[in-house]
Parts: structure tokens; C-alpha cells; sequence
């Protein structure tokens, strides 16, 4: 299929409300999304790379195998971000310094984000699968005048649509082995006001989209019959974005045109630990890494590949990232043949430090408290239900001439950040095709 039918189908499917996204708000370190299972979400995703719901196949597709016959969720997720900032005084201002003074109220926008899964054995030992997802997304919204407009202006936003295609095979009650590609799309708007020179008083945005391929893969061990061990993989991407670049202002009619540029987004590893306790209570944990560090800086290029300028100046993204880390420890705690409970907390380093921070971002080490439930309406069709709090560290923004930020372009902004994120998710589950249970006869005893 040609790129131009791969978009097609995926804004259909967006069209239809079921498998994609309406727009996402960064949930996770950096800028990527990790609501992606309303199971999983539950334990504040302790566990999931090794199994539990269909969802388990983002971080790890081994896990279609522990589902027999053929399985469809649908899930989506509702964000309500929020992100108020303060400035605090210059030590050095400029020629334009900050002229309008102000913080801002809330910035993030609340959004939805939706995500589907679909599975089916194909022999007793191959399984196929297909997911939908967003990983990566941004949307925000700042006024036009206030005291850090340089390093966020009005409305900026990035939505990622990602399919991937998988097959997992069993080998034996064991052990699990899971293959799939990654197909995404992305579409970015990017808006940067300016107060200072040159020009003063300009708004650049970056409008763009393109495409981006990798892998996922995964193992699931079962060492016993009460512990699940799984790993999965999710490749790095580097996304093509190609696009415009318009300025306004005086040099409004010398603005690029044509430009490209690639994100360079991060491959990411998932240890989930699934161990039994009791026939009724199950402990979760979770290790993940994200090679954020490989991001770097985008540099915007016209067609002729030569640096795209405002002014005398190259455009470039300088996101300059380190690695983050997720940790993550839950419980699941079977109530009733028909309602599961869960629970659990997580700790998130942030890929963002002091360094780096920008308004746009206001991203900071985090700590997650989730809670959620399965109710089983008759067999193979169930509902999840989580609600997750996140708080987030005390942000801080120091972009000046000597605090090394590599965002500076003249203009000194100082503040801190007000921020936390709630958000709560439901899924539908359907299962069917699976065989049926064998009733257990018993013998009979002859007094």
C-alpha cells in the first residue's frame, strides 16, 4: 500500500472514533504516551509486559499466546493535564526582555486518546495480532502575551498514529516468542514566538507530517506455574516530518517554504513480572527504559538540504534529552468469579532535567497512584475501569544566557511550574472462539 493509503486508513479509522486519536497531551517522560492499556493503567502498568490482557502486546507481543481462541479490546483514555506557569525576575534583561510580565493559567489541553488490539490464534501454536495506538503526543495552548512567549506561543501539537502487525508463537507452556512491525504516521504543528531580534515581535510555526517504520518483539518465560517473566522491545523511529515553515512580521514574504526534518524517537525496554500469591492475589512490577537520549536536536532543512532560517538564524529543535526510567509495583486481587480489583504506584524519571526544560515541556520526575477493576458481564465480554494521579516534581525553567539551556535565543525566561495530570480510562474486552472448558467428571464412589 502506497503512503498516501496508509494515511487513508488510519484517518478512517480515526474517523470512526474506535482505534486512533483525537488528540494527546504527553503523559509520560518527554513526550511520549503511556496510556495504552486501561488494564494495564490499573497497577500503574506494573506487570504488563508480562501479560494479563490483550493490551500486554504494546510493550510485549509473546503475550497473544496466553489468550486462546480470538480476542478484540477496545480502550480509551481520558487526560486532563494541567500546567500553570509562574515567572519569576531576570537576572539580565534584554532589549525586549519580557515586556508582558504575566504567567498563565492551565496550558495543557484535556484530550482523548484511544487504542485497539486485536488477536487470533491461528494454529494451537501461531498467534496473529494487529494493535492501533498513539505512543508519542503533545498538545498545548498558551496566551499570546506573556513573560516567556519565546519558548511558548499559542498553540502547538503533535498526534502519532502507530499500527503494528504481529505474530507470537509458542513454543512450550514456557516459553513465548513475538514478532511485529511498526507502521506510524505523524502530523506536527509546532508554534515559537519571539520577542527579541531578529525579528522582534515574530511567531515562526512549523507545520509537517511523515512516516516512520520499526519493530516490536518480545519473550514471555513462565518458569513456574505461579510466575510470568515477560521483555519486550520497541524499536527506536526515526520520523521523517516534512512541511512549511512560515514566519510572520516584517520578514513574513522571505520565509521558507518547503522544509524536512527527522524526530529521532527512542526504542524502549520492558521487564514485567507477574507472581501469584495466592489463587486469588496476584503481585505486579515493572522496570522500563527509554533511550530518550538519542533525540538529540532536529535540524530544519529546506529542500536543498541547506539550514532553514529566520532571519540569520537556523531553525532547529534542540531537545537534547538524557534517558528516562519507569519503575512501577501493583497488585491484582481476584474479588469474585466476576470482578478483579487492582492497584499500584510507580516512580518516573524524567529524560527532561533543569538543563534542558522549556514551557512547552514542563516535564519533571513523576509519581503515579492507580486504581482499577475488571467486571465480567458474561463470558468473553468484560469492561476495565482505572483512574490514575499523577504529580509531578516542582518543574523549574532557567533559560538565560549562562544556564545552558540550548533552547536561549536572547530572550531570558525564569519560572516555575505548577503541574499534575489526571486521567481516566475504560475499555471493552471481547473474547470468543476459545475452547470451551473441560467439565471435570467425577468418579462415583461405592459405599
Amino acid at each position: 500500500m502506497s503512503r498516501r493509503g496508509w494515511a487513508s486508513l488510519l484517518r478512517a479509522t480515526s474517523a470512526l472514533g474506535l482505534l486512533a486519536v483525537a488528540s494527546a497531551q504527553a503523559n509520560a517522560g518527554g513526550f511520549a504516551v503511556h496510556e495504552q492499556s486501561t488494564y494495564g493503567q490499573g497497577t500503574s502498568f506494573a506487570g504488563i509486559a508480562a501479560g494479563g490482557a490483550l493490551s500486554s502486546m504494546f510493550w510485549n507481543p509473546a503475550t497473544m499466546t496466553q489468550f486462546a481462541g480470538k480476542g478484540l479490546e477496545v480502550g480509551a483514555s481520558a487526560l486532563f493535564p494541567y500546567a500553570a506557569n509562574t515567572p519569576l525576575p531576570a537576572p539580565a534583561p534584554t532589549l525586549f526582555g519580557s515586556p508582558f510580565g504575566g504567567g498563565t493559567f492551565d496550558t495543557g489541553n484535556d484530550a482523548l486518546v484511544a487504542n485497539g488490539y486485536f488477536t487470533y490464534q491461528f494454529t494451537p501454536n501461531l498467534w496473529l495480532g494487529m494493535s492501533l495506538n498513539s505512543p508519542f503526543g503533545l498538545s498545548a495552548s498558551f496566551p499570546d502575551l506573556w513573560a516567556g512567549r519565546d519558548y511558548g506561543a499559542n498553540s502547538s501539537k503533535l498526534v502519532t498514529y502507530n499500527a503494528a502487525p504481529s505474530l507470537a508463537y509458542r513454543f512450550n507452556d514456557w516459553i513465548s516468542v513475538g514478532i511485529g512491525a511498526q507502521i506510524q504516521y505523524a502530523k506536527a504543528t509546532l508554534n515559537k514566538g519571539a520577542t527579541v531580534g531578529p525579528p522582534p515581535f515574530a511567531d515562526t510555526t512549523l507545520h509537517g507530517d511523515g512516516w516512520a517504520y520499526g519493530l516490536t518483539a518480545g519473550v514471555t518465560l513462565t518458569p513456574t506455574p505461579t510466575t510470568t517473566i515477560g521483555i519486550g522491545y520497541r524499536s527506536a523511529l526515526n520520523q521523517d516530518i516534512d512541511g512549511s515553515l512560515l514566519t510572520t512580521g516584517l520578514i513574513a514574504p522571505f520565509s521558507n517554504g518547503s522544509i524536512h526534518t527527522t524526530v529521532n524517537l527512542p526504542d524502549i525496554v520492558s521487564l514485567g513480572v507477574r507472581q501469584r500469591v495466592t489463587p486469588q492475589f496476584t503481585l505486579l512490577g515493572t522496570a522500563e527504559w527509554t533511550n530518550w537520549s538519542r533525540i538529540g536536536t532536529s535540524n530544519v532543512l529546506t529542500a536543498s538540504g541547506a539550514p532553514a532560517l529566520v532571519g540569520p538564524a537556523a531553525v532547529t529543535i534542540p531537545f537534547q534529552y538524557k534517558d528516562g526510567w519507569f519503575f512501577a509495583f501493583g497488585g491484582e486481587y481476584q474479588w469474585s468469579d466476576r470482578l478483579t480489583l487492582r492497584a499500584g504506584a510507580a516512580y518516573e524519571i524524567s529524560p527532561i532535567d533543569d538543563r534542558v526544560r522549556i514551557p512547552l515541556i514542563p516535564d519533571n520526575n513523576r509519581v503515579w497512584a492507580s486504581i482499577g477493576a475488571s467486571w465480567q458481564v458474561f463470558r468473553g465480554f468484560s469492561f476495565d475501569l482505572a483512574y490514575s494521579h499523577i504529580w509531578v516534581q516542582d518543574p523549574s525553567i532557567n533559560i538565560t544566557s549562562v544556564s545552558g539551556n540550548p533552547s536561549f535565543d536572547g530572550a531570558n525566561y525564569i519560572g516555575t511550574v505548577n503541574a499534575h495530570v489526571d486521567v481516566l480510562s475504560l475499555a471493552m474486552v471481547f473474547r470468543w472462539g476459545a475452547p470451551e472448558p473441560v467439565p471435570v467428571v467425577k468418579p462415583i464412589i461405592s459405599k
